[in-house]
């Protein structure tokens, strides 16, 4: 209990000593005209923020180190000093002693390890932050039953359900905190994305439920040549035990072993792009953890249970167990599922996923939502686009548009189509120009980000980082595209539906229209119509607590000077009135900075 409180009280210290920091240095100094000297020091001290929670994520283990994982995956919202140092936490984590690992193992199971397993391998094939992985070889009964003997097993971190209570309270606090920043409170339910993040962490610790989520993640690509998924021995499975087929094979980001085994990584990261898109905007059932260690490219030849596939494997995973595929998942019989663009043609290797501990749900809305968005990235449609953002809810509904939907026009007549490395070729000058008035334009919007919505973030930032370090050419537009081709023949086909739909629409509103007209008509007469403006709103708001805040910076400085100069003769009465300069000086500072969520 001791251990835990300590371990509790190290985070929120870790939490509360950066947040000031960053609060001092990013809103503090600016409004005494500091901005510069800030800045020079940003690369610095986020590169000294990073290193710090390394350490500790490393030293702590448990949940720290799958917030780690997730920050370096954000190349799009956090600075490279940040997720370049994180990045490591993908493969550093120390392995369990064997002897904790066997006798959890045989307290779930109900026998030894012997008579479970005809060999079970004590060094660790894979660690990760929540259990890790040994290659074991099935007993002759289970080995019939199942048709191969190779087997992966993971066994949970003793003690694991305790450290996630403890970091999940820790989350919690620390979430509260910044919720109760303005800037924050605006743009992020925190609290809303801990609770997916312990929701998710707890299914995570549960085995049974992703031994349930490989079989489902199986029957999704049933038939599907480019894919396999793991079959789980249930037989030797617990809650906190899962044995799987070993299919150790290449390494998705091994593009030497790649290229050794005459296959294309640029071919690769088509396919997986693919792949991944299919899960989201088709089936609406995903893997949301689709980093280098849970994703191999096995050759077709070798899906015979794991035992070729291992004898010209690569390095394996340091994160994830590797697992087996099905059966039915392994035979190249039949092409890929019509709907899904670029499927036709079975290639000569399979993506081959493990470690369904992670996995992620799109509802039916929200995937209507997002094939509208990506309708409208496709056809390079600003006005679109922002209707897209605001029906997946990444906009509150009195937000006023009409600047992001010209700086998104302008976004796709500038750059609409390029790839990263197209990008890279861009005027250094103009991107800065740009992304200064493009950030202008989005610090004035209240965007939030919506629930269920951390895992597609997720999913999404490591497949488009796969895919670019597969191929430094990658066009996320180019993948985008025939899903978004699809997506506009399936509208056309709808065409005479929405236009009748269209049409009863416009004779309701002209059947409406004489008496909302008298209605308007009687309000002026009477004095009782009112037009609001939430701009003008906003700046009179902005103004007043300007005014107060130059208020109290006057009697700061008045109180200031007069304490200084008492001191010299009344030595109380000059340090009571520089005490008391403290609380208009915090009023001058801070005002404005901090409020409490209300009702959106």
């Amino acid at each position: 209990m001791g251990n835990t409180r300590a371990r509790y009280r190290r985070i929120l210290r870790f939490a509360a000593r950066y947040i000031i920091q960053t609060w001092w240095f990013e809103l503090v100094l600016p409004r005494f005209g500091l901005a510069r000297f800030a800045a020079r020091g940003r690369a610095a001290r986020l590169t000294r923020i990073a290193e710090r929670f390394h350490d500790l994520a490393v030293d702590l283990g448990g949940l720290m180190i799958k917030v780690g994982q997730y920050l370096s995956s954000r190349l799009d919202v956090l600075p490279p000093e940040i997720t370049r140092e994180l990045a490591g936490l993908q493969d550093e984590v120390p392995p369990v002693p064997f002897d904790d690992i066997r006798r959890l193992a045989e307290a779930e199971l109900g026998v030894p390890l012997e008579r479970a397993y005809a060999s079970f391998d004590p060094t660790p094939v894979a660690a990760a932050s929540l259990g890790q992985a040994h290659r074991a070889r099935l007993s002759p009964v289970d080995a019939a039953d199942m048709g191969y003997d190779d087997a992966v097993v993971k066994v949970q971190r003793p003690g694991i359900e305790v450290i996630v209570d403890v970091d999940l309270a820790a989350l919690r606090r620390v979430a509260d905190w910044l919720s109760r920043v303005r800037f924050v409170a605006k743009r992020v339910d925190l609290p809303g994305l801990v609770e997916e993040f312990a929701t998710t962490s707890l299914e995570e610790i549960d085995y049974l439920h992703e031994g349930q989520n490989a079989e489902r993640f199986a029957a999704s690509f049933a038939g599907d040549p480019r894919v396999a998924a793991p079959e789980v021995v249930w037989e030797r499975t617990t809650r906190r035990v899962l044995t799987l087929a070993d299919v150790t094979a290449i390494k998705i980001n091994d593009r030497a072993a790649l290229i050794a085994a005459g296959i294309d990584p640029k071919a690769v990261a088509a396919q997986f792009a693919t792949v991944m898109f299919d899960q989201l905007f088709r089936d609406g059932y995903f893997h949301a953890d689709p980093h280098p260690g849970n994703i191999f490219v096995t050759p077709v030849g070798v899906l015979s249970g794991g035992a070729d596939a291992a004898a010209s494997a690569s390095t394996p995973s340091n994160e994830t167990d590797a697992a087996g595929p099905a059966p039915d998942a392994a035979s190249a019989a039949e092409p890929g599922s019509a709907d899904s663009p670029g499927s036709a043609a079975a290639p000569a290797w399979k993506l081959t996923f493990i470690d369904f501990g992670m996995m992620g749900q799109v509802p039916d809305g929200l995937r209507q939502a997002l094939q509208q968005l990506m309708i409208a990235v496709a056809a390079r449609d600003g006005k679109r686009l922002v209707e897209s953002f605001r029906s997946v809810g990444f906009l509150l509904p009195t937000a006023e548009t009409a600047e992001l939907e010209r700086a998104m026009t302008e976004l796709f007549a500038r750059f609409g189509g390029m790839g990263f490395a197209e990008l890279a070729q861009v005027d250094e000058r103009e991107l800065r120009r740009f992304a200064i008035e493009f950030g202008e334009v989005m610090r004035t919007l209240p965007f939030q980000l919506p629930e269920n919505f951390l895992l597609i973030i997720r999913a999404m930032s490591l497949t488009s980082g796969m895919c670019s370090s597969l191929d430094p050419e990658f066009n996320i537009w180019d993948a985008v595209e025939p899903y978004a081709a699809q997506l506009l023949r399936d509208e056309r086909g709808n065409l005479v539906q929405a236009l009748g739909r269209e049409a009863v629409s416009v004779v309701g509103t002209a059947w409406r229209l004489p008496q909302r007209l008298d209605k308007v008509v009687d309000r002026i007469e009477q004095g009782r119509l009112v037009a609001t403006s939430p701009k003008i709103e906003q700046r009179m708001s902005r103004l007043e607590r300007t005014a107060g805040r130059i208020v109290s910076a006057v009697i700061f400085v008045g109180l200031f000077l007069g304490g200084i100069l008492l001191r010299l003769d009344e030595p109380v009465w000059g340090g009571i009135l520089l005490g008391v300069s403290v609380i208009p000086l915090l009023h001058a500072v801070f005002a404005g900075a901090f409020a409490r969520r209300g009702p959106r």
